[in-house]
């Protein structure tokens, strides 16, 4: 099961959005009404925790630095 965070549409402009947290199947669809209140929502996206590996060294894009070329990105390349 994973953790959905949905919030409301609000009908009256100005009104602030309420949040709240659903654990559905990934397989569900997504809710178009609250559960408690009927209200319209949407699903919203939202970053996560993720693990990303570089590569480096001969024979991959980012050469043997490791970095991405620019210099602009804080990895430390020169280039």
């Amino acid at each position: 099961m994973t953790t959905y965070v949905y919030e409301t549409i609000p009908a009256i402009p100005g009104v602030e959005p309420r949040r709240f947290e659903v654990r559905q199947s990934m397989k569900d669809a997504p809710l178009k009404a609250d559960p408690a209140t009927g209200e319209p929502v949407r699903r919203v996206i939202s970053g996560g925790f993720g693990f990303v590996a570089q590569k480096s060294g001969p024979g991959t894009s980012s050469g043997a630095s490791g970095g991405c070329g620019c210099g602009r990105c804080g990895c430390g390349c020169s280039n």
